[in-house]
């Protein structure tokens, strides 16, 4: 018998292509904990913690024979659950804003979007989620309280117990690496 917890991420990622359900289960038992701490800093909830690890999960096997990783396992799962997570609070928004407005899912469906250009901000996305995933630790946190939770600088210095100046510091830096990183998708 094999002894999967001794295999790295990425042995057990190909054996998961070729529908290896133990590799899967020790994959799930190396991150889950890891994504659900991550999911309830993004998501302030439990129960939509829980959800969005589980669908990342569950669409990490549904896709397992199609999924190309380029760079790490972690990395990649980690921008799946982020993605998802992105997902999952545009979703909340879109509710309230309906709630708010009266617009529909439908509504939002027939705006004037070419299929082109509903994958090409796909594809930015994407992209944009990796290039955070490389910011160093304190970089990536500042930014994603910045623009995920929108909080303001001085919030943010008051949440991580550093200086304002730090704070504009490390945005100004992670906005330079991420202006870096898109170069191919926009003409700076």
């Amino acid at each position: 018998m094999k002894i999967y917890s001794s295999h790295t991420d990425e042995y057990l990622f190909s054996l998961l292509r070729n529908d290896d359900e133990k590799a899967f289960t020790e994959l799930y038992r190396r991150y889950w904990k890891r994504l659900l701490v991550k999911a309830n800093l993004l998501l302030h909830c439990q129960e939509d913690a829980e959800e969005v690890v589980h669908d990342v999960f569950v669409g990490l096997w549904k896709k397992r024979a199609t999924l190309h990783i380029l760079h790490s396992f972690h990395t990649y799962i980690t921008a799946m659950l982020h993605y998802s997570c992105f997902e999952s609070l545009a979703k909340r928004k879109r509710l309230r804003t309906r709630i708010v407005v009266g617009t529909t899912d439908e509504d939002l469906e027939q705006a004037d979007f070419s299929t082109q250009q509903w994958m090409a901000f796909d594809d930015l996305r994407e992209e944009l989620e990796v290039a955070v995933c490389r910011l160093p630790e304190k970089c990536q946190l500042i930014f994603r309280l910045s623009r995920e939770q929108n909080l303001s600088d001085k919030e943010i210095s008051e949440n991580l117990h550093l200086s304002v100046n730090t704070v504009r510091t490390q945005m100004h830096r992670a906005l330079e690496k991420l202006k870096t990183s898109l170069t191919s998708f926009f003409f700076f």
